[in-house]
């Protein structure tokens, strides 16, 4: 009997989670297949995946209780599959977007709005959190996994915990249609570049570069524990790395202090932020550590 009750009032706190949280999620209709779905993360501002999104001006966007309104796209990022959105007019309040680290194990409900009919909801756990995660042409920090079941049109709506805080936005366009979650509070950041500026500019080195293990001796005078680095094997004409003084032969091992130990390493550091800034670049050259400043470049 109490055994009942427990599960009554975990399936009642459940569906109370699913109707606030539902109140900021939306449904985006901006490509010619069934809509998606997307998130309120501000007054007048949805955030979406970007590869629902065909159309850059009058996307139809139904919220909560049928309201039915116009939106344009502000912003877009292919490499990481987020887009905004502005809305013709206000939309009410936004989500609660969670502040604290998703963990491994953590009950978690996938919410979407493809369709005119409501919300709908998908219960799962945090399955795992894998670092960093590769897209079309931008690396993700972290990316979080799901077993929630992924339904058709949930890409862009949000992954809560059981306040019915936002945790993450879901997607299926970057891991070849398997459902994960962008954690949240990256998915704003970028949102809040893509609103300011439209796109994500990123770091240019220009090098091809193929992972190789670390001698002893080389690990030893680096003093961390780093077992790989990227041996240069190509370095573009006139790009930073070339205008730096980087060579064919050296081994990148870290970049501003920061451990570089394989291509998604790499990918990580070179953010936005450091585009035209000088940073140390800590390479191995002759089996010996040297720091060479480069100006990074920005990737077009």
């Amino acid at each position: 009997m109490n055994g009942n009750v427990t599960l009554l009032q975990l399936s009642d706190a459940l569906a109370d989670t699913v109707q606030s949280a539902g109140e900021a999620v939306a449904l985006v209709d901006a490509r010619r297949r069934r809509p998606a779905s997307g998130v309120l993360i501000r007054p007048g501002v949805i955030l979406t995946a970007d590869h629902t999104v065909e159309r850059e001006e009058g996307i139809r966007v139904l919220l909560s209780g049928g309201r039915e309104m116009t939106a344009r796209l502000a912003g877009r990022d292919p490499g990481t599959d987020l887009a905004v959105l502005r809305l013709s007019e206000d939309a009410g309040p936004a989500a609660k977007l969670a502040s604290g680290e998703p963990r491994v194990g953590q009950m978690a409900l996938a919410l979407g709005r493809p369709a005119e009919d409501g919300v709908q909801a998908s219960l799962g756990i945090i399955s795992a959190i894998r670092r960093p995660m590769r897209g079309r042409g931008g690396t993700l920090e972290k990316v979080l996994r799901t077993d929630a079941i992924p339904m058709p049109g949930f890409s862009g709506g949000p992954l809560v915990n059981g306040t019915g805080e936002v945790i993450g936005l879901n997607t299926s366009g970057m891991a070849h249609g398997v459902l994960i979650a962008i954690p949240i509070q990256e998915a704003v950041r970028i949102a809040d570049v893509l609103l300011e500026h439209g796109r994500i500019p990123r770091g240019y080195l220009g090098v091809r570069s193929q992972v190789v293990e670390l001698s002893d001796a080389v690990r030893t005078s680096l003093g961390r524990k780093q077992y790989t680095g990227l041996l240069l094997v190509n370095i573009e004409p006139e790009s930073p790395a070339s205008r730096g003084g980087l060579l064919v032969g050296d081994i990148l091992v870290g970049l501003d202090g920061e451990p570089v130990a394989t291509s998604d390493d790499l990918a990580v550091r070179l953010t936005s932020s450091r585009a035209g800034q000088p940073s140390q670049v800590q390479v191995v050259r002759g089996g010996q550590p040297q720091q060479i400043t480069v100006t990074i470049g920005e990737s077009r």
